[in-house]
Protein backbone atom coordinates (compact mmCIF):
# COMPACT_ATOMS: atom_id res chain seq x y z
CA UNK A 1 0.00 0.00 0.00
CA UNK A 2 1.23 3.77 -0.94
CA UNK A 3 1.91 6.19 1.41
CA UNK A 4 -1.09 7.87 -0.30
CA UNK A 5 -3.19 5.33 0.62
CA UNK A 6 -2.22 4.48 4.24
CA UNK A 7 -3.11 8.47 4.11
CA UNK A 8 -6.34 8.17 2.89
CA UNK A 9 -7.68 5.38 4.69
CA UNK A 10 -6.40 7.10 7.90
CA UNK A 11 -8.17 9.99 7.07
CA UNK A 12 -11.49 8.58 6.28
CA UNK A 13 -11.23 6.58 9.43
CA UNK A 14 -10.59 9.87 11.35
CA UNK A 15 -13.33 11.18 9.73
CA UNK A 16 -16.07 8.40 10.20
CA UNK A 17 -14.78 9.15 14.33
CA UNK A 18 -15.12 12.43 14.03
CA UNK A 19 -18.61 11.82 12.74
CA UNK A 20 -19.71 9.61 15.53
CA UNK A 21 -18.36 11.66 18.30
CA UNK A 22 -20.20 14.38 19.92
CA UNK A 23 -17.21 16.44 20.89
CA UNK A 24 -14.38 16.68 18.89
CA UNK A 25 -11.96 14.29 19.56
CA UNK A 26 -8.43 15.18 20.75
CA UNK A 27 -6.38 16.02 17.74
CA UNK A 28 -3.04 13.53 19.70
CA UNK A 29 -5.74 10.92 19.87
CA UNK A 30 -6.58 11.30 16.31
CA UNK A 31 -3.10 11.18 15.46
CA UNK A 32 -2.46 8.35 17.21
CA UNK A 33 -4.94 6.38 15.93
CA UNK A 34 -3.75 7.41 12.52
CA UNK A 35 0.03 5.73 13.24
CA UNK A 36 0.92 9.94 12.56
CA UNK A 37 2.44 12.35 14.57
CA UNK A 38 -0.39 15.40 15.27
CA UNK A 39 1.47 17.67 13.41
CA UNK A 40 1.70 15.04 10.39
CA UNK A 41 -1.60 13.94 11.16
CA UNK A 42 -2.94 17.41 10.71
CA UNK A 43 -0.95 18.08 7.61
CA UNK A 44 -2.28 15.17 5.88
CA UNK A 45 -5.75 15.81 6.97
CA UNK A 46 -5.61 19.26 5.16
CA UNK A 47 -3.86 17.96 2.73
CA UNK A 48 -6.62 15.39 1.61
CA UNK A 49 -9.52 17.29 2.79
CA UNK A 50 -9.31 20.69 2.54
CA UNK A 51 -10.29 21.50 6.23
CA UNK A 52 -7.93 20.97 9.41
CA UNK A 53 -10.07 18.23 11.49
CA UNK A 54 -11.21 21.08 13.95
CA UNK A 55 -12.92 22.84 10.72
CA UNK A 56 -14.25 19.90 9.30
CA UNK A 57 -15.76 18.74 12.79
CA UNK A 58 -17.50 22.32 13.10
CA UNK A 59 -19.06 21.78 9.79
CA UNK A 60 -20.06 18.09 10.06
CA UNK A 61 -21.76 19.70 13.30
CA UNK A 62 -23.28 22.69 11.38
CA UNK A 63 -24.88 19.53 8.48
CA UNK A 64 -26.22 17.69 11.30
CA UNK A 65 -27.93 21.22 13.01
CA UNK A 66 -29.63 22.04 9.98
CA UNK A 67 -30.59 18.07 9.41
CA UNK A 68 -31.87 18.01 12.53
CA UNK A 69 -34.41 21.66 12.52
CA UNK A 70 -35.12 20.65 9.01
CA UNK A 71 -36.95 16.87 10.15
CA UNK A 72 -38.66 19.32 12.56
CA UNK A 73 -36.04 18.53 15.96
CA UNK A 74 -36.10 21.12 18.74
CA UNK A 75 -33.99 23.79 18.83
CA UNK A 76 -32.44 21.88 22.04
CA UNK A 77 -32.43 18.79 20.65
CA UNK A 78 -30.59 19.64 17.81
CA UNK A 79 -28.33 21.27 19.50
CA UNK A 80 -27.35 18.36 21.55
CA UNK A 81 -27.22 15.66 19.05
CA UNK A 82 -24.95 17.85 17.15
CA UNK A 83 -22.88 17.96 19.45
CA UNK A 84 -22.65 21.66 21.30
CA UNK A 85 -22.81 21.32 24.62
CA UNK A 86 -24.50 23.99 25.56
CA UNK A 87 -26.69 26.83 24.38
CA UNK A 88 -24.23 29.47 24.61
CA UNK A 89 -21.47 27.86 22.20
CA UNK A 90 -24.75 26.82 19.65
CA UNK A 91 -25.99 30.46 19.81
CA UNK A 92 -22.69 31.97 19.67
CA UNK A 93 -22.11 29.63 16.45
CA UNK A 94 -25.46 29.55 14.87
CA UNK A 95 -25.79 32.92 13.01
CA UNK A 96 -22.86 31.83 10.78
CA UNK A 97 -23.92 27.82 10.48
CA UNK A 98 -27.94 29.32 9.49
CA UNK A 99 -28.29 32.66 8.55
CA UNK A 100 -30.49 33.42 11.19
CA UNK A 101 -32.45 32.26 14.10
CA UNK A 102 -32.39 28.23 14.41
CA UNK A 103 -36.32 28.72 15.17
CA UNK A 104 -36.59 30.58 12.14
CA UNK A 105 -34.49 28.16 10.13
CA UNK A 106 -36.51 24.94 11.83
CA UNK A 107 -39.85 26.98 10.15
CA UNK A 108 -38.58 27.19 7.16
CA UNK A 109 -37.05 31.13 7.20
CA UNK A 110 -40.17 32.17 9.11
CA UNK A 111 -39.89 35.70 9.84
CA UNK A 112 -37.27 35.88 7.45
CA UNK A 113 -37.78 38.96 5.26
CA UNK A 114 -36.37 38.32 1.22
CA UNK A 115 -36.91 40.36 -1.20
CA UNK A 116 -36.81 39.09 -4.56
CA UNK A 117 -36.99 40.30 -8.33
CA UNK A 118 -37.49 38.08 -11.61
CA UNK A 119 -36.07 39.91 -14.73
CA UNK A 120 -34.48 38.82 -18.21
CA UNK A 121 -30.70 39.09 -19.49
CA UNK A 122 -28.50 38.06 -22.30
CA UNK A 123 -28.26 35.07 -20.45
CA UNK A 124 -32.07 34.23 -20.33
CA UNK A 125 -34.06 34.58 -17.11
CA UNK A 126 -32.33 35.79 -13.77
CA UNK A 127 -33.95 36.19 -10.50
CA UNK A 128 -31.97 38.51 -7.80
CA UNK A 129 -32.97 37.97 -3.80
CA UNK A 130 -31.16 39.61 -0.90
CA UNK A 131 -31.71 38.88 3.08
CA UNK A 132 -31.11 41.67 5.54
CA UNK A 133 -27.35 41.16 5.09
CA UNK A 134 -27.45 41.43 1.46
CA UNK A 135 -27.49 39.48 -2.12
CA UNK A 136 -28.36 35.86 -1.00
CA UNK A 137 -29.10 34.54 -4.38
CA UNK A 138 -28.49 35.45 -8.53
CA UNK A 139 -29.80 32.22 -10.14
CA UNK A 140 -30.43 31.74 -13.85
CA UNK A 141 -32.61 29.48 -15.89
CA UNK A 142 -34.60 29.78 -19.07
CA UNK A 143 -37.52 28.97 -17.10
CA UNK A 144 -38.41 31.99 -14.56
CA UNK A 145 -41.22 29.93 -13.06
CA UNK A 146 -38.28 27.68 -11.89
CA UNK A 147 -35.92 30.23 -10.69
CA UNK A 148 -39.55 31.12 -8.52
CA UNK A 149 -39.69 27.06 -7.21
CA UNK A 150 -35.84 27.38 -6.40
CA UNK A 151 -36.30 30.48 -4.25
CA UNK A 152 -39.09 28.81 -2.90
CA UNK A 153 -37.15 25.76 -1.84
CA UNK A 154 -34.57 27.34 -0.09
CA UNK A 155 -36.83 29.58 1.97
CA UNK A 156 -40.26 27.60 1.88
CA UNK A 157 -41.52 29.56 4.43
CA UNK A 158 -39.91 33.16 4.76
CA UNK A 159 -42.01 35.73 4.01
CA UNK A 160 -41.10 36.74 0.38
CA UNK A 161 -41.24 40.27 -1.43
CA UNK A 162 -41.47 41.28 -4.77
CA UNK A 163 -39.25 44.09 -5.65
CA UNK A 164 -39.67 47.73 -4.21
CA UNK A 165 -38.08 50.56 -6.19
CA UNK A 166 -35.01 50.60 -3.93
CA UNK A 167 -34.65 46.67 -4.71
CA UNK A 168 -35.51 47.43 -8.64
CA UNK A 169 -32.09 49.65 -8.10
CA UNK A 170 -30.09 46.59 -7.14
CA UNK A 171 -31.50 44.58 -9.52
CA UNK A 172 -30.39 46.72 -12.35
CA UNK A 173 -26.89 46.83 -10.90
CA UNK A 174 -26.34 42.72 -10.85
CA UNK A 175 -27.93 42.48 -14.14
CA UNK A 176 -25.67 45.09 -15.44
CA UNK A 177 -22.63 43.04 -13.80
CA UNK A 178 -23.86 39.41 -15.70
CA UNK A 179 -24.07 41.31 -18.45
CA UNK A 180 -19.61 43.00 -17.87
CA UNK A 181 -18.76 40.94 -15.45
CA UNK A 182 -15.12 42.97 -15.78
CA UNK A 183 -17.03 45.77 -13.53
CA UNK A 184 -17.44 44.04 -10.36
CA UNK A 185 -20.46 44.15 -8.22
CA UNK A 186 -20.57 46.97 -5.84
CA UNK A 187 -22.99 45.13 -3.29
CA UNK A 188 -23.24 43.09 0.25
CA UNK A 189 -23.28 39.31 -0.19
CA UNK A 190 -24.53 37.26 2.09
CA UNK A 191 -22.54 33.93 1.36
CA UNK A 192 -23.94 30.73 3.26
CA UNK A 193 -21.96 27.45 3.19
CA UNK A 194 -19.97 24.98 4.52
CA UNK A 195 -15.97 26.02 5.39
CA UNK A 196 -15.14 24.05 2.63
CA UNK A 197 -17.32 25.58 0.61
CA UNK A 198 -16.35 28.87 1.98
CA UNK A 199 -12.67 28.47 1.19
CA UNK A 200 -13.47 27.63 -2.50
CA UNK A 201 -15.36 30.00 -3.02
CA UNK A 202 -12.94 32.46 -1.82
CA UNK A 203 -10.39 30.86 -3.83
CA UNK A 204 -13.02 30.98 -7.13
CA UNK A 205 -13.43 34.98 -6.21
CA UNK A 206 -9.23 35.84 -6.71
CA UNK A 207 -9.49 34.19 -10.20
CA UNK A 208 -9.40 37.37 -12.21
CA UNK A 209 -11.71 37.95 -15.34
CA UNK A 210 -10.54 37.35 -18.43
CA UNK A 211 -8.88 33.90 -16.67
CA UNK A 212 -9.52 30.17 -15.85
CA UNK A 213 -8.52 27.77 -13.22
CA UNK A 214 -8.49 24.42 -13.18
CA UNK A 215 -10.51 22.20 -10.56
CA UNK A 216 -7.33 20.87 -9.67
CA UNK A 217 -5.90 24.46 -9.55
CA UNK A 218 -8.25 25.51 -6.83
CA UNK A 219 -7.95 22.71 -5.00
CA UNK A 220 -4.01 22.78 -4.61
CA UNK A 221 -4.68 26.72 -3.77
CA UNK A 222 -6.78 25.79 -0.90
CA UNK A 223 -4.00 23.47 0.37
CA UNK A 224 -6.29 20.17 -0.75
CA UNK A 225 -4.90 18.96 -3.89
CA UNK A 226 -6.72 15.42 -3.43
CA UNK A 227 -10.35 17.61 -3.33
CA UNK A 228 -10.65 17.89 -6.94
CA UNK A 229 -14.22 16.29 -6.76
CA UNK A 230 -15.42 18.53 -3.61
CA UNK A 231 -14.08 21.46 -4.69
CA UNK A 232 -16.37 20.88 -8.30
CA UNK A 233 -19.24 19.82 -5.71
CA UNK A 234 -18.34 23.66 -3.93
CA UNK A 235 -18.88 24.95 -7.42
CA UNK A 236 -22.33 23.10 -8.19
CA UNK A 237 -23.61 24.41 -4.31
CA UNK A 238 -22.92 28.11 -5.61
CA UNK A 239 -26.05 29.83 -5.15
CA UNK A 240 -24.26 33.49 -6.34
CA UNK A 241 -24.09 33.14 -10.08
CA UNK A 242 -21.02 35.07 -11.67
CA UNK A 243 -20.68 37.03 -8.27
CA UNK A 244 -18.75 33.68 -6.86
CA UNK A 245 -17.34 32.93 -10.49
CA UNK A 246 -17.66 29.39 -10.69
CA UNK A 247 -17.82 29.97 -14.88
CA UNK A 248 -14.15 30.48 -14.23
CA UNK A 249 -13.28 27.38 -13.40
CA UNK A 250 -12.65 24.50 -16.18
CA UNK A 251 -11.04 20.94 -17.01
CA UNK A 252 -7.19 20.71 -16.77
CA UNK A 253 -7.02 20.30 -20.06
CA UNK A 254 -9.44 23.99 -20.50
CA UNK A 255 -12.19 22.31 -21.17
CA UNK A 256 -15.96 23.01 -20.55
CA UNK A 257 -17.55 20.85 -17.46
CA UNK A 258 -20.89 20.92 -16.12
CA UNK A 259 -21.93 24.47 -15.14
CA UNK A 260 -24.94 24.48 -12.30
CA UNK A 261 -26.76 27.10 -15.32
CA UNK A 262 -25.76 25.12 -18.38
CA UNK A 263 -22.60 24.99 -20.11
CA UNK A 264 -23.58 27.50 -23.17
CA UNK A 265 -24.04 30.26 -20.53
CA UNK A 266 -20.76 29.14 -19.02
CA UNK A 267 -19.24 30.05 -23.01
CA UNK A 268 -21.11 32.97 -22.92
CA UNK A 269 -19.83 34.30 -19.62
CA UNK A 270 -16.11 33.19 -20.30
CA UNK A 271 -16.40 34.83 -23.94
CA UNK A 272 -17.47 38.11 -22.63
CA UNK A 273 -14.56 38.44 -20.02
CA UNK A 274 -11.64 37.97 -22.43
CA UNK A 275 -10.25 41.80 -23.57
Amino acid sequence: MSSLERHSAAVTAACRQIDQSPELPDLDALAQQAGLSPWHFHRVFKRLTGLTPRDYAAARRGQRVREQLQAGATVTDALYQAGFNSNGRFYEAADGILGMKPSDYRKGGRNALIRFALGQCSLGAILVARSDRGICAILLDDDPQALLHDLHRRFPRATLIGADRQFEQWMAQVVGFVEAPALGLNLPLDIRGTAFQQRVWNALSEIPPGSTASYAEIARRIGAPAATRAVAGACAANALAVAIPCHRVVRSDGGLSGYRWGVERKQQLLEREQP
